[in-house]
């Protein structure tokens, strides 16, 4: 259930000392197949940090035979010099490598290099450097789950997937639990797969899954520095699955990724699913989607098991979606409190006791849908991001 389980794959994740708690905070995947094509996707935020400006270019060549990753200091709004960090964090590990290996022979401009924690300020490089070597000698196939584990940093728990192909496979890791807002959700994700797949069609893949997952999480409306999600192609398995085959299995492991995102949400008790129906385009479904989850007190109404639909009529009426106000209905899992933007069955009846909620939106003006999935604000979040610096 990780990226080690396409072939081609090797991890490590150990502990460099970057985190005060002594966890372990560097992580490592290889790419051993005889294909080494990758795709990304990253931040819209205009304030990217160092690791985001290095992956890009290097995405960019086409060929990643490697992804470094450390947690303990998101080297972000660090200047040149966090640039050069990043660069010699790549040029160290494609040595390790290469020294390291009989067969691999990998160039810094083919080691991608993901960051997450603390924006503005630089990473302890006499750290991180010995703590790549030891992540080099740690490679191994079972060395996926402690590469998950490396990257977290609020969260609770390692987040891995693995989405079955005929006879190829895609497996992924992710780490994220607050910051999570579209363009992208905020995360370091990595994808792998042994099908055979050029950088072309791994980008057509990538991007039709995080359109229709990470794009539309939206936990607490922040966007973060450090958003990256990579897709790795090995070919170890020898087949080239159709594009249609591709997206799927890829789309399938992403929205797996995002719900184990969502469930491990700073502070939350509320997992929602915001289901927009009748719209008259995917963008106004989507915007509306939006609109209400990002919506404070249609969150906070929810974290007090209170349907308050009037929050989320009130919500919907900030977009700029066509619609008709008195002929929207909305329903809180599964009971239409709102026929035509008026009152409709008791409220009453509204189950919120358990930790899944669904609010079906139907805005009566057209047959497009999309659905924007994300969480209530509770006491946990608000003392969760007041008491730790991120």
């Amino acid at each position: 259930m990780t990226v080690t389980a396409p072939r081609g794959f090797r991890a490590a994740g150990v502990a460099a000392g970057l985190k005060p708690s002594g966890a372990a905070d560097v992580a490592l995947v290889v790419n051993d197949g005889p294909d080494a094509g990758v795709a990304g996707v990253f931040t819209a935020n205009r304030v990217k940090a160092a690791p985001v400006l290095w992956t890009q270019r290097v995405v960019h060549g086409g060929v990643v035979r490697a992804v470094v990753l450390n947690s303990g200091g998101a080297n972000a709004c660090t200047g040149p010099a966090g640039f050069q960090d990043t660069h010699a964090t790549a040029e160290h590990t494609a040595a390790a490598l290469t020294a390291g290996s009989a067969r691999l022979i990998v160039g810094a401009g083919e080691v991608a290099v993901c960051s997450t924690g603390l924006i503005g300020e630089r990473l302890p490089m006499p750290k991180l450097l010995p703590g790549v070597r030891d992540a080099v000698r740690g490679l191994s196939r079972d060395g996926g789950l402690p590469a998950a584990e490396a990257i977290m940093t609020t969260d609770t728990r390692p987040k891995t997937t693995v989405t079955r192909g005929g006879g190829w496979t895609v497996g992924g890791m992710a780490k994220g639990a607050g910051m999570l807002a579209p363009a992208m959700a905020t995360m370091l994700c990595v994808l792998t797969t042994d099908a055979v797949a050029g950088p072309d069609a791994l980008d057509a893949a990538l991007r039709a899954a995080t359109r229709v997952t990470f794009d539309r999480i939206d936990s607490d409306g922040c966007m973060s520095t450090n958003d990256t999600v990579l897709l790795l192609a090995s070919g170890a398995s020898g087949i080239e699955p159709t594009a249609a085959e591709l997206a799927a299995a890829v789309t399938a492991a992403c929205h797996d990724l995002t719900q184990q995102l969502l469930s491990d949400a700073e502070g939350a008790t509320k997992q929602i699913a915001i289901d927009v129906v009748g719209a008259a385009s995917e963008d106004d479904a989507v915007e509306v989607g939006r609109a209400v989850a990002r919506n404070n007190l249609v969150k906070t109404a929810l974290f007090g098991n209170d349907p308050n639909w009037g929050r989320i009529l009130a919500a919907v009426g900030t977009t700029a979606a066509a619609f008709e106000p008195d002929e929207v209905d909305v329903a809180v899992n599964g009971i239409w409190v709102c026929r035509g933007g008026a009152a409709a069955e008791d409220r009453a009846k509204v189950d919120l006791t358990g930790r899944d909620v669904t609010i079906r939106i139907d805005l009566h003006a057209g047959g497009e849908a999309a659905t924007i999935w994300t969480n209530d604000l509770s006491h946990g979040y608000v003392h969760e991001n007041s008491a730790y610096s991120s």
